[in-house]
C-alpha cells in the first residue's frame, strides 16, 4: 500500500561565467567537454577558493561539486608546477573514482600534472615516488594518520608546497570518527606551519543541519558556506510503500524484501535501470537471489543485475561500478556502500529497503536515481520495526524535517591524548603550545609525568621507539580482515573478505555465506592465519548469528529524569 505519493518538479539550471582568472586551457577544456558554463555555486566555490578562504559546499547528489575543488587545484598546479594538493577521501573508493576523473581532466587540459592514491593497497616500490612527484596526492583519514603524518620527513615537497586540502564528504566526519579526523587535521595542519605552508580547505558535503559547525570544527578557522545549487534537477516521484498486512489478527505484514523485489522487477522488466538499497549484507544477498530468480537465463545473463556490499573484493567492486556506469549492468543491490558519491553514472530509479536510520541518508540514498535532468523515482519500502512504521507513516517526518546535524568533539580527552602523543612523536610539542583545548600544556605535562614524553629545553619529546599512531585506529574497529577462500572447483581462490569482529557472525563453521547470489558453507574458519575456507552448496535455507548485547551501568555521574524517560551520563559496561 502506497501511503504517499510525493512529486518534486524539475528545477532549471543556474549559471555563471567562468571566472578570468582560470586559466585559458581549463576552459578551453570544458567547452570542448560542452561546458559552457560553471553552475552557480561552482562559480562560487571558485571565487572563494580563490580569495584565499576556507569553503564548505553543500549541494544535492550529482549538482558538479567535484568541479569546486579540481578547477582550482589544477588551475594553481598549470600556474605553479611546484604547487601541491591533498585530497581526503573516506574511502578507498571514492579515492579510486576521483583518481580517473582528475588524471582525464588533466590529460584533456594538457598539462603535467602527476596524480597519485596513496593507500594501503599502494606497492611500497612506488611510495618512494609519489612523496617526490606527486602534485596530487589521494588518500584517506587512516593512511593520512599511519601513512603521511608519521613519516613527515619523506613529504618534505608536500608539505612545504600544500596550497589545497580536500576533504570531501565533510557529513561522514562526525562521531567518534569525525573527532578523530578532526585531530588528524590540526595533526596536519601543525606539520605544514613547520614547512611554512598554509593551505587552503575546501570541503564538500552532503545536505546536513550544520554544515558550517562542522567545517569549522575540523578546519579550526573561518568557513564560507555554498549551498545555494545552482545545477538542474530532473522531475522526481517519490513514493512512501507498506507493504500489506497477510495476517490480520496477528498484524504480520509480508516482507518488505518482498515488496521491494516486485518493485525491482517491476522497473528492470521496464527497462528502467534501478538500485535498491538494503541495511544489512545478507539482505543485499537474498535481495540479488530473489531478483535472479525472476528473470530467467538467458534472456538474462546473472551479470545484468549484480550486488554491492563490503566484503567484495576491489576489482569486483570496480567493475560493477563500471557497469553501471555504461549501462551493462542494469541493476544493482547494495548497503550503503553505494550511498556515498561514487560516479555509478545515471540511475533512473532508487528502491530503499528499509528506513536508513537518518533523514540525511535517506535523501542521499533516494538521490542516487535521478543524477541528471530526466525523471526518475525513488520508494521508500516499510519493514516491520517500529520506526519504519512511523516514517510510513508519517512521511513528513522525512520531507519536512531538517537533516540531522553533524557532531564532533575533538577535544574529548580520551582521543586528544592519543593525538597528542601522535603530535609528539611528529614535531616536538613547545611548553606552551596550543592543539585545540585550552588545557594542552596540563595534558602533555601530565603525559611528561607518566614517562610517556619527556621535557627537555621546553619542548615535549615521544619517549618510545615505536610510533603511536600505528596502534591508534581512528574508526575504533580493527583494519584487520579475514580472507574468504572459495575452494568450490579443487582450487583456492580468495573471493571476499570479512573484517575481525564480523567473521565469528558469518563465517562461524557451518554458516552458509551468500557471494553474488551463490551458496557457499564455511568448512573451517582459521582464525590464526585470518582464513576462512567455504565450498559451494545448494540448501533451502540460510543462517544468520544470533547476536546478544548486555549494557550494565556501573557509575552514574550525572542525571537528568523527566515526566517520559531519565537520562544519565556515567560509565556501562558494554558486553557481547
Amino acid at each position: 500500500m502506497v501511503t504517499r505519493w510525493e512529486h518534486i518538479p524539475p528545477r532549471r539550471a543556474m549559471y555563471a561565467e567562468f571566472p578570468a582568472w582560470l586559466d585559458g586551457r581549463i576552459s578551453a577544456t570544458l567547452r570542448r567537454r560542452g561546458i559552457l558554463s560553471l553552475y552557480s555555486h561552482q562559480a562560487d566555490a571558485l571565487e572563494t577558493t580563490h580569495a584565499g578562504k576556507h569553503t564548505v559546499v553543500v549541494t544535492p547528489t550529482a549538482s558538479g561539486k567535484t568541479l569546486c575543488y579540481d578547477l582550482p587545484v589544477i588551475d594553481a598546479i598549470a600556474k605553479d608546477p611546484t604547487a601541491r594538493a591533498l585530497y581526503i577521501f573516506p574511502t578507498k573508493a571514492l579515492a579510486q573514482d576521483q583518481l580517473a576523473e582528475l588524471e582525464r581532466l588533466a590529460k584533456d587540459v594538457d598539462i603535467d600534472l602527476k596524480t597519485y592514491t596513496y593507500d594501503g593497497d599502494t606497492p611500497p616500490a612506488v611510495r618512494a615516488a609519489i612523496r617526490n612527484a606527486g602534485h596530487v596526492v589521494i588518500t584517506n583519514p587512516d593512511m593520512l594518520h599511519t601513512g603521511i603524518l608519521p613519516h613527515h620527513t619523506k613529504w618534505v615537497k608536500l608539505f612545504e608546497n600544500l596550497r589545497y586540502v580536500v576533504l570531501d564528504e565533510l557529513h561522514t566526519y562526525r562521531g567518534v570518527f569525525g573527532s578523530n579526523v578532526a585531530n588528524v587535521l590540526r595533526r596536519l595542519r601543525r606539520i605544514c606551519a613547520f614547512y611554512g605552508s598554509h593551505p587552503i580547505f575546501i570541503c564538500t558535503s552532503a545536505t546536513i543541519a550544520n554544515p558550517e559547525e562542522l567545517a569549522r570544527r575540523h578546519v579550526e578557522d573561518d568557513v564560507v558556506l555554498i549551498d545555494r545549487n545552482g545545477a538542474p534537477r530532473g522531475e522526481k516521484v517519490l513514493a512512501f510503500v507498506n507493504p500489506p498486512v497477510v495476517n490480520q489478527s496477528l498484524g504480520v505484514r509480508k516482507s518488505a524484501l518482498f515488496t521491494g523485489r516486485d518493485i525491482a522487477a517491476t522497473l528492470l522488466a521496464s527497462g528502467v535501470q534501478t538500485i535498491a538499497f538494503t541495511r544489512s549484507r545478507v539482505s543485499t544477498e537474498l535481495l540479488l537471489t530473489y531478483l535472479r530468480a525472476r528473470f530467467p537465463q538467458p534472456q538474462w545473463p546473472p551479470d545484468l543485475v549484480r550486488g554491492y556490499r563490503g566484503g567484495y573484493l576491489p576489482s569486483e567492486r570496480r567493475a560493477i561500478e563500471k557497469g553501471l556506469r555504461d549501462g551493462s549492468v542494469r541493476g544493482v543491490v547494495s548497503t550503503n556502500a553505494l550511498e556515498l558519491g561514487i560516479d555509478i553514472g545515471a540511475l533512473q530509479a532508487a528502491v530503499l529497503i528499509g528506513y536508513p536510520g537518518t533523514v540525511a541518508s535517506t535523501w542521499q540514498q533516494m538521490g542516487r536515481a535521478g543524477r541528471r535532468e530526466e525523471l526518475s523515482a525513488a520508494f521508500l519500502v516499510a519493514t516491520s520495526l517500529p520506526v519504519d512504521q512511523y516514517v510510513v507513516q508519517h512521511p513528513d517526518y522525512v520531507l519536512q524535517r531538517s537533516p540531522e546535524a553533524g557532531l564532533v568533539n575533538p577535544d574529548n580527552l580520551h582521543l586528544l591524548v592519543q593525538h597528542l602523543k601522535c603530535g609528539a612523536f611528529e614535531i616536538p610539542f613547545e611548553r606552551k603550545e596550543r592543539f585545540g583545548t585550552e588545557d594542552t600544556p596540563g595534558v602533555l605535562s601530565y603525559l611528561d609525568e607518566q614517562g610517556i614524553l619527556h621535557e627537555a629545553d621546553g619542548r615535549y619529546h615521544w619517549s618510545a621507539q615505536s610510533f603511536p599512531a600505528e596502534g591508534m585506529s581512528l574508526r575504533t574497529a580493527t583494519s584487520d580482515n579475514v580472507v574468504v577462500v572459495d575452494q568450490s572447483d579443487g582450487r583456492q581462490r580468495v573471493i571476499g573478505e570479512i573484517d575481525r569482529f564480523g567473521a565469528p557472525l558469518t563465517l562461524h563453521e557451518q554458516a552458509i555465506y551468500l557471494h553474488e547470489g551463490r551458496q557457499l558453507q564455511v568448512e573451517r574458519l582459521d582464525w590464526e592465519n585470518a582464513k576462512a575456507y567455504v565450498r559451494e552448496v545448494k540448501v533451502d535455507y540460510y543462517t544468520q548469528a544470533g547476536e546478544s548485547v548486555r549494557i550494565r551501568v556501573l557509575d552514574e555521574f550525572a542525571r537528568q529524569d523527566s515526566a517520559r524517560f531519565g537520562r544519565a551520563h556515567g560509565e556501562v559496561l558494554v558486553s557481547m
